[in-house]
């Protein structure tokens, strides 16, 4: 059984460590945990690992987040992974700072990214792992925010967080997405 597991972000110095990328960071500690690294490749850098006996890919796409459903499309159909075997960890505003949610379903709640995936694949019917990144900011500073740089006092909140939604795709790859958000979507 094969999984493909996105980290939304944007590629580029600049944008690491940005609230926008912490789809990215879950995949960096992703790769360190099953002990593999990324390669670049076509629209991303990708990894591939096993997890007990299952294969999981990871992809951290260089398509910038606005265009999230090219290479999200082309290694599903690359690799031949089906919609539900697919899980897109994301940024989320609407969940507070560290918050995790996973879901089956639903809508893009206005992120680009998801969006983009959702138009793409024609279908909200794609897991996906939120993660609060909070809407602390100013009216009209929303591009400002998250594509801004953590604290040092929300970095202490992120960090194990991090350590945790890596834990939850772990939980979706090995026991299924109903179990891991009886797990992981407490509080």
């Amino acid at each position: 059984m094969k999984y493909l597991i996105v980290g939304l972000g944007n590629p580029g110095a600049e944008y690491e460590f940005t609230r926008h990328n912490i789809g990215f960071l879950v995949m960096d500690k992703l790769a360190a945990d099953l002990g593999i690294s990324f390669e670049t490749k076509k629209l991303g850098d990708v990894a591939q690992g096993r997890l007990k006996n299952k294969i999981v890919h990871l992809l951290k796409p260089s398509t910038y987040m606005n265009l999230s459903g090219k290479a999200v499309r082309y290694w599903m159909q690359d690799l031949g992974i089906p919609i539900e075997n697919i899980l897109i960890v994301t940024d989320d505003l609407a969940l507070p700072t560290g918050k995790l949610r996973m879901k089956t379903k639903g809508s893009d709640g206005g992120h680009n990214g998801l969006t983009s995936i959702q138009e793409i694949l024609q279908t909200q019917q794609y897991p996906r792992l939120r993660f609060g990144i909070s809407n602390e900011f100013s009216k009209g500073k929303q591009v400002d925010y998250v594509l801004g740089r953590w604290d040092d006092e929300e970095w202490k909140t992120i960090k194990p967080q991090i350590e945790t939604g890596a834990e939850a795709v772990k939980s979706f790859v090995l026991a299924g997405p109903v179990i891991t958000m009886e797990k992981y979507n407490r509080g």
